[in-house]
């Protein structure tokens, strides 16, 4: 099986919406997921669904807030937006259970089941998607007959909460070991967080895959760094 998750190039790009240079995607989105820690260390997060007619429409709720569950360790900022970090605030590494922060196109659905979802991935036997950084095929979806079993990975089909998701499609590094395989999938009950992805109950990522059908955008941004992205998140 091909590779699956594109490694997106993130570039600052003027938004006559916003009167100001605002990240890709956001800066063309329609949809958008704001997540919300708190903190950088807090494991749960708020998380809010947002609509807008046009580039130079105003943001308007759709649905929620709701309670996710993020990373174990907190939220830490990726590899590509690292710029927005201010000191002692942590950036992101394979391994270190937090969610990385920044803005990112959400891409295909995925679960054990059937779906009509446009571009929706079942997850069928060998499905693995990879972790290890000595390997090319870091931070891709692919299968076991095709990578084998010496190399590190997440064997999709044998992890409950990946029975519905959504890809992240997050940029990552594998020469900096920037984190990989970030999903948005269900919570696993009685767990106080994640490995690094977002957590919801079931019904919520039910809904979510429904929602950013078509195209959307995830950002995860603590609440002391939102001012730091003034003007591209709603008030």
């Amino acid at each position: 099986m091909r590779s699956i998750l594109p490694i997106v190039t993130l570039l600052l790009v003027a938004s006559p919406a916003l009167g100001q240079s605002c990240p890709a995607p956001l800066a063309s989105a329609r949809k958008l997921v704001l997540v919300t820690p708190d903190t950088m260390t807090s494991t749960m997060a708020t998380m809010q669904r947002y609509t807008r007619s046009a580039m130079n429409a105003p943001w308007r709720v759709d649905g929620g807030p709701i309670t996710a569950t993020i990373g174990r360790g907190g939220t830490a900022w990726s590899h590509a937006f690292r710029s927005y970090a201010v000191p002692g605030e942590p950036v992101k590494v394979d391994g270190d259970k937090r969610v990385p922060a920044g803005i990112y196109p959400l891409g295909r659905s995925f679960g054990f089941g059937l779906s009509r979802l446009r571009g929706y991935m079942r997850i069928t036997d060998g499905m693995t998607c990879v972790d290890d950084p000595s390997s090319p095929t870091y931070n891709t979806i692919t299968s076991r007959a095709e990578v084998g079993w010496k190399v590190s990975g997440e064997n999709m089909w044998r992890i409950p909460e990946y029975r519905r998701g959504l890809v992240v499609d997050y940029p990552t590094d594998r020469a900096a070991k920037a984190g990989s395989c970030i999903f948005i999938h269900v919570r696993k009950p009685g767990v106080p967080g994640t490995s690094g992805c977002v957590s919801l109950p079931e019904p919520e990522v039910e809904r979510l895959q429904r929602f950013a059908s078509g195209g959307a955008v995830l950002a995860v941004v603590p609440r002391q760094a939102l001012g730091r992205f003034t003007g591209c998140f709603p008030n």
